[in-house]
C-alpha cells in the first residue's frame, strides 16, 4: 500500500462533511450554541444592576424627604416602585421580591433635621442575593452627602459642614452576614436537578430507539400519556434522592437557614422537576440519537443557568432578557426556594411564582404527547 494519498484523505473528507450536513440538528446545535453564548454573555450578562425596585415610606411632608427620593433615584441604582404610608405594605412587596429595598423616613424627619438631631433613614434590603444590593448600598453614602445640599442653604448652611446631617441605618434581611453560600446553594438544587431531570429523561427514550426497544413498547396497548407518565415517574423518585444529598449537605456543611415548611419545599419541588421532565421528554421525541439529546440538553441548560438570576443578579440583565428568563422554570424555582429556606414565605405568597412553573409544564406536556402520537405513526 502506498503511502499517505491527499487524494484519499479528500474522499473522506467530503464523506464526513455531506454525512455531518444531512445532521441538520447537530450542525444547527455546533453553529448555535456559540451564538448563544456570545449573545448571553455579551448582551445580558451585567453584574451591576440598576433601577432596583424601592418601596419608601414616608410619613413626613416636609420637602427634605422628597429631596432624598429625588437623590435615591437620581443615583440610578434605585427605582421608586411603591411610596406612601404604610410599612406593612412596604413589607409585604419586601418579603414577596416584589422590591429589592425598603426605605422608611421616620416622622418629623425635616423637624428633626432642622434642629441638628441627626434622624435616622432606615433602609431595609433584601440580602438573599448579596451581589445584587452591594453597589446600590455604596451609593447610599454618596445620597447622605449630597441629598440636601439644594435645601441647607442660608440658616441652615451650618448643617453642611462636617458628617452628614442625617443617619443611614442598613438592615441586611433575610441574610444579615452577607453570605453568598446562603443564595448559592439553595440556587444549585434548581440547577442541579435542571440538568439531571432533562437530560436523563431525553437520553432514556433516545436510548431505546437506539437499542431497537422502542418497537417493543410500540406494540404494547400502552397510551402516549401512559408512557409519559411511566417514563416520568422513575426520575421523580430518583430527583428526590439527589435532593436528599443536597439538602444533608445544605443543612450540615453550608449551614443554610430553613425558615419555611420543609413540605412546601418538597410539593414545590416535585413540581418543579415534573416541569423538568416534561422538557426532556419533549427532547427525546425530536432527538435521534443520544448526541443531540445531550446537545439540545446542553441548549435549554445554558440559558437556564444564565438567565434565572443563579449566577447573575436577574434584575441586572437588560429587559428583552429578564422577559426569556422568566419562561424559564428555574427562574420561578430559585425563588421559591429561596423564599421559602430564607424568608419563611407560604405558599399564598409563592403562588405568583407557582403558576409560571405549571403553565411551562402544560405546554412541554401537550408538545411531548404529540410529538409522541407522531412517532407513533
Amino acid at each position: 500500500m502506498s503511502g499517505f494519498s491527499w487524494r484519499r484523505a479528500l474522499a473522506v473528507f467530503i464523506k464526513e462533511f455531506q454525512q455531518m450536513m444531512r445532521d441538520r440538528l447537530t450542525f444547527a446545535m455546533a453553529v448555535g450554541i456559540p451564538i448563544l453564548q456570545l449573545v448571553l454573555f455579551g448582551y445580558a450578562i451585567n453584574t451591576d444592576p440598576k433601577g432596583l425596585p424601592t418601596a419608601i415610606v414616608s410619613t413626613d411632608t416636609g420637602t427634605m424627604s422628597r429631596s432624598i427620593a429625588s437623590a435615591l433615584q437620581h443615583t440610578g441604582y434605585f427605582r421608586v416602585a411603591y411610596s406612601g404610608e404604610s410599612e406593612s405594605r412596604a413589607q409585604t412587596l419586601l418579603e414577596g421580591g416584589q422590591v429589592q429595598f425598603m426605605i422608611v423616613i421616620p416622622p418629623n424627619f425635616s423637624q428633626q433635621l432642622v434642629r441638628g438631631n441627626r434622624p435616622a433613614l432606615l433602609v431595609a434590603v433584601d440580602a438573599t442575593d448579596p451581589s445584587a444590593s452591594g453597589n446600590a448600598i455604596a451609593a447610599l453614602s454618596t445620597v447622605a452627602t449630597q441629598a440636601l445640599q439644594h435645601d441647607l442653604v442660608g440658616p441652615l448652611s451650618a448643617l453642611q459642614p462636617g458628617p452628614a446631617p442625617f443617619e443611614i441605618r442598613i438592615h441586611r434581611r433575610y441574610n444579615p452576614e452577607g453570605l453568598s453560600r446562603y443564595n448559592i446553594v439553595p440556587g444549585l438544587i434548581g440547577t442541579i436537578l435542571t440538568m439531571t431531570m432533562v437530560m436523563l429523561t431525553s437520553l432514556g427514550m433516545t436510548r431505546e430507539r437506539e437499542r431497537g426497544t422502542m418497537e417493543n413498547l410500540l406494540a404494547t396497548p400502552v397510551r402516549p400519556s401512559e408512557v409519559m407518565v411511566g417514563k416520568i415517574l422513575p426520575y421523580v423518585v430518583l430527583g428526590y434522592l439527589q435532593l436528599s444529598v443536597i439538602m444533608a449537605a445544605a443543612f450540615s456543611l453550608f449551614e443554610v437557614p430553613m425558615e419555611g415548611s420543609f413540605a412546601l419545599l418538597m410539593a414545590m419541588i416535585g413540581a418543579f422537576m415534573v416541569a423538568n421532565l416534561g422538557v426532556g421528554f419533549t427532547f427525546s421525541t425530536i432527538a435521534r440519537n443520544q448526541l443531540q439529546a445531550m446537545q439540545m440538553t446542553f441548549f435549554f441548560f445554558l440559558p437556564s443557568i444564565l438567565l434565572s438570576g443563579f449566577m447573575f443578579p436577574f434584575r441586572a440583565m437588560p429587559v428583552w432578557a429578564q422577559y426569556l428568563g422568566e419562561v424559564l422554570p428555574l427562574t420561578h424555582f430559585l425563588r421559591i426556594v429561596r423564599g421559602i429556606l430564607l424568608k419563611g414565605n407560604t405558599a399564598t405568597e409563592l403562588l405568583p411564582e407557582l403558576w409560571p412553573m405549571l403553565i411551562f409544564l402544560g405546554v412541554a406536556g401537550v408538545i411531548a404527547l404529540k410529538r409522541y402520537r407522531q412517532t407513533l405513526d
